[in-house]
């Protein structure tokens, strides 16, 4: 179904999206190492918006209506964990089935009978990019089946920007600073740091 045949307006502004996340206390000051593997004094905890399912489907919808006029999409497809939620409330507004990827020593893949059928076109959500490192391993195995990635959005971009080939629509981007282990000056001034993501070295 084209995105058009859903909705036509844009349902909340920036300033309310970002205005969510600061009511729903999911930007949080720190310091945080990262799934990516890289440190921040900034850790967004989606989580505790998409606790609230109203909020989750106000927010898939918005993203759905930022998609270019008539983006037709067959299938969503998300990174567990973090992007499931999210990816399940955008395939709920387009009526379409939603299957995610799973991490597997390390390396992302399709369980649980998954399946991509040829020249079907997908739509990739994620909840937070940091790196776009679990969304280009998702974007591989469609690419694998011989699908199409239709575009990839996001809730949040911490502010890197990825060019993952393909349209990228993030919700809201975030200017939220990220440095190396081995650059982080707060791990140089000795501040306790902080593990709150479902996993701390694989790449997102």
């Amino acid at each position: 179904m084209n995105q058009t045949e859903k909705t036509d307006t844009i349902r909340l502004s920036d300033q309310q999206i970002l205005q969510a996340f600061v009511d729903s206390k999911a930007l949080q000051k720190g310091h945080f190492h990262l799934t990516s593997g890289r440190h921040s004094d900034t850790y967004i905890q989606c989580a505790r918006v998409l606790e609230q399912p109203r909020l989750t489907i106000a927010l898939a919808r918005e993203t759905i209506a930022r998609l270019p006029a008539g983006t037709a999409v067959d299938m969503v497809a998300s990174p567990a964990v973090g992007g499931i939620l999210f990816g399940f409330a955008v395939a709920s507004i387009l009526d379409k089935n939603l299957i995610f990827s799973e991490r597997v020593e390390g390396r992302m893949h399709l369980r649980r009978s998954f399946a991509l059928a040829p020249q079907y076109r997908v739509l990739i959500a994620e909840d937070v990019v940091t790196t776009g490192g679990s969304v280009r391993e998702l974007i591989a195995l469609v690419e694998e089946a011989k699908a199409e990635v239709v575009s990839v959005v996001a809730l949040i971009d911490r502010g890197s920007k990825p060019d993952f080939g393909y349209p990228y629509y993030p919700l809201l981007t975030l200017e939220a600073p990220s440095w190396s282990p081995q650059e982080c000056k707060l791990c140089q001034n000795g501040k306790k740091l902080q593990s709150p993501g479902s996993r701390s070295l694989a790449k997102r």
